[in-house]
């Protein structure tokens, strides 16, 4: 990514131009000591005197009404405001991104003010020059600052310096982040830099041009974000254009090369094929064999298969601000809203929430999967809403899916079945979860994986999941090992230092075993992982068990068989399970599923499924609707879960001195006295016979066995038939 700079021979003012403002992507207005504003229109390269402002006025800022936002046709601005000069220390001004705070400068010091009468103002020492200018954006809420001590710095909303650049020969004069906040510009005298914020701490240089403009008192970047002007001291106003954008998926490369022009590289065979589009190229996404090109009026949709017949339809609002791609669709969002679009160009759905505000999401605060749609809201930061992608409509009963602690960042995996999707994500103390995205009527438990996690993607084939975790980069093979037997999850992680790769490197992509990481310095450094865990991902999903046993064998790896052990519990293969297991050494596990072997129902081994999973009440509830009460008291007596047992004999008037009996022998073990006053009510009288309690049991367990060959009968009859 560079910039292409575009200078006028000589300048159309006579005194240093203090500020600039765009009204649309091709139409600029510019200020200056010498009181002129000037109307530029790029289209026709002409400029028009508009307004001469009085002597005793000296303009230092502008800002127009952004009326373009939300429109298709890009109306044009109307109003704007212009400050002047009267002596004070406030050299720049920035609202927060919630509207409901004010960042300004006051010599040395930064300045946070909310609007809210008694809240607290944050300020603090930034610079050891005066501060020039500042800088707030609202999609990732951090703050540029620009000063004398010529240095430009990256800071948090909290104060907190996230960035301190090296000091410049000349003061910072002017900074600006683009408008989608992946990017910003940074000025000085002849010089103009392009910089791109990494993750969260780190900040690198794309681009350094030396235009001979003087200092650059202002930039300002078009509601597009492909361009940029800047005010200069000599008179004149720069140009500049983002070109050479690339973006990588599998074997091809492409590259933005002019504004309305790209470059296919397949690098497998050095083929080349060049992109036209009508207008300028604005968004892109590379990703599932499709390249998708937003203009400024339409949208385009490649086959890494055809590069010759795009698919083109006409965009429904203005400006698209993100694109993100799955599998069977891909997600546009603009100042309108947010839709979807399948790869044929077939409009699907307009997923919206109470108060969303599409100007400030990104690809950390969206995500998207072939079924499900994922936003996270900026009211309350605790909160994910989640969307049916068919349908638009809130997934499940609509439940939200609310977190302890304001969430950073959210990302879905991307295969599977839809009753299966879990969504992982980050929260401010940089701690990972997971959970499910199904939400009907119960709580879904939310797990922590890991915690100092700066970083994450899941694979585009297979549900693994990989982070950076501190100084290890860590991939979770199987996530939902979590829900299925959480002692095992570390033996299905692979780890490897991560140190090499410098302070807050960025996970850019995870596709096959490849992972693709930006380092702090800006440049991308691959980890390649084994095959092996998603070839048996792969056997599973398509319940090829005997395949993914022989796999393992073959493999000999410790976090193969953890990784197949906890597929089997979870697809209730217990003679899979029974075998990895084993293979892992976790021999008191393997006992319990052969013990499982001789239980007399269906009923009664889903039970102890799902007990071994963690899964207590589903396991009680499957017993209880199958009318096995006295099993579904004996789990609870086995698990010393004895108010339920009591509850539960209690509620269905069976097997009490039963409990009662288990009770008193599990307290004379420890050499105890009865004091739950429950107990004592109902052990009152009660003469406890361990002959009559084993008789009953063992008629329990004689009806449920005859049960269970009666109803194999009656199938067997039905299939005859």
């Amino acid at each position: 990514m560079r910039l292409k700079i575009s200078l006028l021979k000589e300048p159309k003012h006579q005194e240093l131009v203090s500020c600039v403002g765009w009204t649309t992507a091709e139409e600029l207005y510019s200020c200056s000591d010498d009181h002129q504003i000037v109307k530029w229109n790029l289209l026709t390269s002409d400029t028009s005197q508009i307004v001469k402002l009085p002597d005793d006025i000296y303009p230092i800022d502008l800002h127009w009404f952004p009326k373009s936002l939300g429109t298709k046709k890009q109306t044009q601005a109307e109003s704007f405001v212009l400050t002047s000069s009267d002596g004070t220390p406030v050299y720049s001004v920035a609202w927060g991104p919630d509207s409901e705070k004010v960042l300004y400068t006051a010599g040395k010091q930064l300045i946070i003010k909310p609007l809210q009468p008694n809240a607290k103002v944050l300020q603090w020492k930034a610079h050891d020059g005066i501060i020039l200018k500042v800088d707030w954006n609202s999609v990732n809420d951090l703050i540029l600052s620009a000063g004398e001590d010529c240095k430009y710095k990256v800071w948090d909303s909290y104060g907190r310096l996230l960035y301190n650049s090296q000091p410049h020969e000349h003061p910072i004069t002017s900074v600006a982040w683009a408008p989608d906040g992946e990017i910003f510009a940074v000025g000085s005298f002849n010089t103009l830099r392009l910089c791109d914020k990494t993750g969260v701490s780190s900040v690198w240089s794309y681009a350094l041009e030396k235009p001979n403009t003087g200092s650059i008192f202002n930039i300002a970047w078009s509601i597009d974000g492909t361009q940029i002007a800047g005010a200069c001291g000599n008179g004149h106003v720069v140009f500049a254009h983002v070109v050479e954008q690339r973006w990588e998926w599998k074997n091809f490369q492409v590259t933005l090369t002019k504004r309305r022009t790209m470059q296919v590289r397949n690098v497998l065979n050095d083929a080349v094929d060049l992109l036209e589009f009508r207008d300028r190229v604005i968004k892109a996404s590379l990703n599932c064999a499709h390249l998708v090109v937003s203009t400024s009026l339409q949208c385009y949709v490649f086959s890494t298969k055809n590069w010759n017949t795009p698919l083109i339809f006409d965009l429904k609002e203005g400006t698209v601000s993100l694109i993100l791609q799955a599998e069977r669709h891909f997600l546009l969002v603009d100042g309108g809203g947010i839709y979807l679009y399948s790869y044929e160009g077939r409009f699907i759905s307009s997923p919206k929430f109470p108060g969303m505000r599409t100007d400030i999401l990104n690809a950390q605060t969206v995500s998207l999967s072939n079924d499900t749609v994922a936003i996270k809201d900026k009211a309350d930061e605790k909160i994910i809403f989640l969307f049916d992608a068919a349908t638009g409509k809130p997934l499940g009963d609509g439940q939200l899916l609310s977190h302890k602690n304001e969430i950073l960042e959210i990302a879905l995996d991307q295969k599977g079945l839809t009753n299966d999707r879990k969504i992982a994500f980050i929260d401010k103390n940089r701690d990972l979860y997971i959970t499910s995205v199904k939400r009907f009527g119960k709580e879904e438990q939310i797990i922590k994986l890991g915690t100092m996690v700066h970083t994450l993607a899941w694979c585009d084939t297979c549900n693994i999941l990989c982070g950076l975790q501190d100084t290890r980069f860590t991939v979770w093979y199987y996530p939902n090992t979590v829900y299925v037997d959480r002692d095992i999850l570390p033996k299905t992680l692979y780890e490897r230092d991560a140190s090499e790769y410098s302070k807050n490197p960025h996970i850019v992509s995870f596709v096959g075993n490849q992972v693709t990481i930006r380092r702090a310095d800006g440049s991308l450094v691959q980890i390649s992982i084994s095959p092996y865990p998603a070839i048996l991902h792969e056997y599973v999903s398509s319940s090829k068990w005997e395949d993914a046993v022989r796999l393992c064998r073959f493999v000999k790896e410790q976090t193969m068989w953890a990784c197949l052990a906890a597929m089997a519990v979870a697809s209730r293969d217990m003679t899979t399970a029974e075998i990895a297991y084993a293979a892992i050494g976790e021999i008191d596990k393997v006992q319990y599923i052969n013990s499982m072997k001789e239980l007399p129902s269906k009923e009664s081994k889903m039970a102890h499924i799902l007990m071994f999973s963690g899964n207590i009440q589903e396991a009680e509830m499957v017993l209880l609707q199958a009318g096995l009460v006295y099993q579904a008291i004996q789990i609870n007596i086995n698990l010393y879960n004895w108010e339920r047992a009591l509850e539960l004999a209690v509620k269905y008037k069976t097997h009490v001195d039963t409990v009662l009996a288990y009770r008193q022998k599990f307290l004379e073990t420890f050499g105890k006295q009865e004091t739950n006053k429950r107990y004592l009510q109902y052990a009152e009288g009660l003469q406890v016979d361990w002959e009559k309690i084993k008789a009953k049991i063992e008629m329990e367990i004689t009806k449920e066995r005859e049960r269970s060959s009666s109803s194999q009968s009656s199938k067997n009859l039905g299939l005859k038939q």
